[in-house]
């Protein structure tokens, strides 16, 4: 949905040239808007700081073969995902994304309507999220693709959400659904499918999208920070079990998660036992949904609903509660057990 109409060359990235393919990229973009003074083409970018406000800045990169598999995605799913990933991370500290640096380590193999298929994924999303591409880098490789994506936003200074504010007796919540990503990957290893195919059962399609296309909750993790209606907050970036251990820790608190309470799609939880595999565990583990995981405590509870009321629509489910053990756990059936550890890069 970007950007312009630039001519699209063809043919293999060999061919074109490193100068070139800047100019490309710049052609692909806006016009750089009053808060970018100089961007794509002097040595570095220059950014006219929020007034008032503190910077966020985060940075993920993203690697074939270990983050996405080319088989699955299309190049512009790739582009896409590697900006959501840090816009979520942006979302999840109460802030609103501003600028962004791309950085593509490209192998020569690659074509060059490949990277630009690349480089629309990003501008779509970079327009949905209202992100000016600042600049970034480029460099060939013998090895695999990585795309690697600095985002920088802006939070108030008393707005800011981190790992570290939840208490005893807080309310645990999470917005969206669990479990569709790692569902999606699921499905697309099971099917041997390819970088088109979807499912037909409206569920799986939704949680196919949701892998190869992850929907960050900006404008509900900016709300959260802006009302101050959350304790604390992380992405799920790597599971459920992940960020809850993570706020945990970081809060020294514990964290029980009621299995009877995570918003799982229909078609996700039934797909999942025609397998053998259980949806509760799943969506407690498995990683890539991006939702938000955050804390409530009850004084804020008239600040949280305002929240609800304009997240436009988007889900936010109470699963659980924090409490003054350092235990977290997963309470199913009556029965507590350990809750599912996430996803670990290493």
């Amino acid at each position: 949905m970007p950007l312009s109409t630039p001519v699209k060359p063809a043919g293999a990235l060999r061919t074109i040239g490193e100068r070139p393919l800047i100019d490309l990229i710049r052609q692909r973009f806006p016009s750089p808007p009053a808060l970018l003074p100089v961007g794509i083409g002097d040595d570095a970018a220059v950014a006219v700081p929020p007034k008032g406000a503190l910077e966020v800045l985060t940075t993920d990169a993203l690697v074939e073969g270990v983050h996405f598999d080319l088989a699955f995605c299309s190049f512009a799913d790739i582009g896409h995902k590697a900006l959501a990933v840090n816009v979520s991370d942006i979302a999840a500290m109460g802030g609103s994304p501003r600028l962004a640096l791309l950085s593509l380590v490209l192998p020569n193999r690659l074509m060059i309507e490949e990277v630009t298929a690349l480089l629309d994924g990003f501008g779509g999303m970079a327009a949905e999220a209202g992100i000016a591409l600042a600049g970034g880098n480029l460099t060939t490789t013998p090895g695999p693709l990585v795309v690697d994506v600095t985002v920088v936003g802006a939070v108030g200074p008393r707005k800011m959400l981190t790992r570290a504010g939840a208490r005893p007796g807080d309310a645990v919540y999470v917005t969206g659904t669990l479990g569709a990503a790692a569902t999606g990957l699921a499905w697309l290893r099971s099917a041997g499918a390819g970088p088109a195919d979807v499912p037909d059962e409206e569920d799986l399609a939704a949680a196919v999208a949701r892998y190869r296309r992850p929907a960050p909750r900006s404008r509900a993790g900016a709300l959260l920070g802006r009302l101050r209606a959350a304790s604390a907050c992380m992405d799920l970036s790597d599971g459920l079990g992940d960020a809850a251990r993570q706020i945990a820790a970081a809060s020294g608190v514990g964290i029980t998660i009621d299995a009877g309470r995570l918003p799982i799609l229909a078609g996700v939880r039934r797909w999942n036992l025609e397998r053998g595999v259980d949806p509760v565990r799943l969506a407690a583990g498995g990683g890539d949904d991006y939702e938000l995981l955050f804390t409530v405590p009850s004084r804020r509870r008239g600040r949280f609903r305002t929240a609800v009321q304009q997240a436009r629509g988007l889900p936010m489910t109470l699963i659980g509660e924090v409490t003054a053990s350092r235990d977290v756990l997963l309470l199913r059936d009556g029965a507590e057990e350990e809750l599912p550890a996430g996803f670990s890069h290493f």
